[in-house]
């Protein structure tokens, strides 16, 4: 592991979801959007695109900043192999909780962290299981006027009125259905010099 450095933190990502996430941790850090085409690659599975996308951001938002360490996340919910990003819109949402009724979900939750200045650059994958409930349409339409998850991966926001919707969750790391597996990107920027603690 690398004597701990003075680099500056920089989270490859505009979500607030997590911006806030992040800032648990106390650590000061900026935020830069990454430029990537998210596009899926024909025959690419949930859990590949989750990967390949959260290693373009670090690597994007690192070549603006090569001195700094560079967090990248993206999180895709497999339902039985099928990919479901953020819905958008209402006619999206619903489709998507219809879809995943009585399911098991896999978000799939991958974050890199890069650093271009000592060629550190790590990827790790945080899986988290979610069984939703048998929702009826009307339980549905009242969460998605609710809450409005339009901005979150598979309409379903957990950390709100979202763990309504569930009947549990099966994981390693509880911040990882929000965005951003916390233990992961500890471990990780740890590694590359940031100090956390």
């Amino acid at each position: 592991m690398p004597e701990t450095t003075d680099r500056k933190l920089v989270l490859g990502s505009t979500s607030p979801y997590r911006r806030q996430m992040l800032a648990r941790l106390r650590v000061p850090f900026q935020v830069a959007a990454p430029e990537v085409d998210e596009t899926p690659q024909a025959t690419e599975t949930p859990k590949q695109l989750a990967c390949r996308l959260a290693m373009a951001k670090a690597r994007a938002v690192a070549a603006q900043f090569p001195a700094c360490v560079v967090i990248g996340s993206d999180q895709v919910a497999d339902l039985d192999g099928q990919a479901l990003g953020k819905p958008g819109n209402h006619e999206r949402a619903t489709s998507q909780l219809q879809q995943m009724r009585g399911k098991t979900v896999i978000f799939q939750t991958a974050v890199a962290v890069v650093c271009s200045d000592t060629g550190f650059a790590q990827l790790d994958l945080a899986q988290v299981k979610v069984k939703f409930r048998e929702l009826t349409d009307a339980e549905i339409e009242a969460y998605l006027r609710a809450e409005t998850p339009y901005d979150c991966t598979g309409s379903a926001k957990s950390e709100g009125l979202g763990i309504a919707l569930l009947e549990s969750i099966d994981n390693d790391d509880p911040s990882a259905l929000v965005g951003l597996p916390l233990i992961r990107t500890c471990r990780m920027i740890r590694a590359a010099g940031v100090k956390v603690l």
